[in-house]
């Protein structure tokens, strides 16, 4: 009787993030995942009449996932790859705020910030190679100290602020104007690591296959 083939090895996971976001990315890296693919997903996200912020927040990273998730099945190197989207939405009560993209705009969203409370809704979504997708909404408050016009001009004056939703990057200069923040840090930043990792670990990721090799 001839020998029984011998299967092949299984093939390593490999994952696409729908995202050019050098924030999303670098925080993936911090807990050991590097994308096998970077995918953008470019989406229409003008919110729609009466759409909530947590609402617009699910409704974009879902159409990222779609716009990836084919994208990946397109390749025959990523069509069996985890795919995961997000997207981050500022907001003041109903009012969402835009990604800053003249310093007017930055400006007018800072000084509404300014001594007060705002919300930050991330929503992330993960498709499995077997098709399954999953989400989380993850919302976080953040207060604002009091800015004098100098301090939000000499932001204005670094840049940072360009094309981040809500004027600020939390991650750079504007950690200092953060007076309390409750829910989650990185997921201000644009990725929430905890519900990420446990969407990914639930569908079957290798989530800390890389942590032994990182000394």
């Amino acid at each position: 009787m001839a020998d029984a083939p011998i299967p092949p090895p299984p093939q390593a996971a490999r994952l696409v993030l729908a995202s050019a976001s050098p924030r999303r990315l670098a925080l993936l890296q911090q807990v050991g995942i590097e994308p096998d693919a970077l995918l953008p997903a470019d989406v229409d996200e003008t919110p729609r009449k009466s759409e909530t912020p947590r609402e617009l927040a699910r409704r974009l990273a879902r159409d990222k996932l779609g716009v990836a998730g084919d994208a990946a099945r397109r390749r025959d190197d990523m069509r069996q790859a985890f795919v995961v989207a997000a997207d981050t939405v500022v907001a003041v009560g109903r009012r969402v705020l835009p990604k800053a993209e003249v310093a007017d705009e930055a400006a007018d969203c800072l000084r509404l910030l300014s001594g007060r409370q705002h919300r930050v809704y991330t929503a992330v979504c993960v498709l499995s190679p077997k098709g399954t997708r999953r989400e989380r909404l993850v919302e976080t408050r953040v207060r604002f100290k009091r800015l004098s016009g100098r301090e939000i001009e000499a932001y204005i004056a670094s840049e940072e602020w360009r094309g981040k939703a809500g004027g600020y990057a939390i991650q750079g200069l504007a950690a200092a104007f953060v007076v309390k923040l409750v829910g989650s840090h990185s997921g201000v930043i644009g990725l929430p690591l905890y519900e990420t990792l446990s969407l990914l670990e639930g569908e079957g990721f290798p989530v800390r296959e890389a942590w032994g090799t990182m000394a």
